[in-house]
């Protein structure tokens, strides 16, 4: 079985760091700890790896976050995997930091890459796992607080939460959606 597991985030310098980018930091986590390499190819960069019996192709898309929808379903075409195997991780202000939800479906809840992901699809049936970056904004101030960077105890805690994510990432692939939503959502 084939998995798309797709990391969102803004290419740049300037955006690594970013609450936004948490996405790419998941995957490259997930790619590093595998021994495996990320390679520059058509809308974005991919590594492939294997996760026991389970084959990932693994994507942080070069489209910037609000175009996502375009390599996303490209790599889905391209290799042939269908959309229930689709897993996007994506920063999120409405759970605190360090909250991680994984969930089968639902709405791009104001997320710029979600919206298009969903647009270019068709379709909002496609697993997604939210990873809190908190709303300590204040009132229209959301672009400058996502596109900022952690506070020094967010970064503190930081390996472990993306370790956290990683666990996700792995056991969806390898037990299923329910299972890996038992296993891991709400024990924050």
């Amino acid at each position: 079985m084939k998995y798309l597991i797709t990391g969102l985030g803004n290419i740049g310098s300037q955006y690594w760091g970013t609450r936004h980018n948490i996405g790419f930091r998941v995957v490259n986590k997930l790619v590093e700890d595998s021994g495996h390499f990320f390679s520059e190819e058509r809308y974005g960069a991919v590594a492939r790896m294997r996760v026991k019996n389970k084959e990932l192709v693994v994507l942080k898309p070069n489209t910037f976050m609000n175009l996502s929808g375009n390599a996303v379903r490209y790599w889905l075409q391209k290799e042939n995997i269908p959309v229930e195997n689709l897993l996007v991780i994506v920063d999120d202000i409405a759970l605190p930091f360090g909250v991680l939800r994984l969930k089968p479906k639902g709405s791009d809840a104001g997320h710029n890459g979600l919206k298009n992901i969903q647009q270019i699809l068709g379709t909002q049936e496609y697993t997604r796992l939210r990873f809190g970056v908190g709303d300590y904004f204040p009132r229209g101030g959301q672009v400058e607080y996502v596109l900022g960077q952690f506070d020094p105890e967010e970064l503190a805690v930081m390996p472990e939460k993306v370790d956290r994510a990683v666990e996700i990432i792995k056991s969806f692939c390898l037990s299923g959606i329910q299972f890996t939503m038992n296993q891991y959502n709400n024990k924050d």
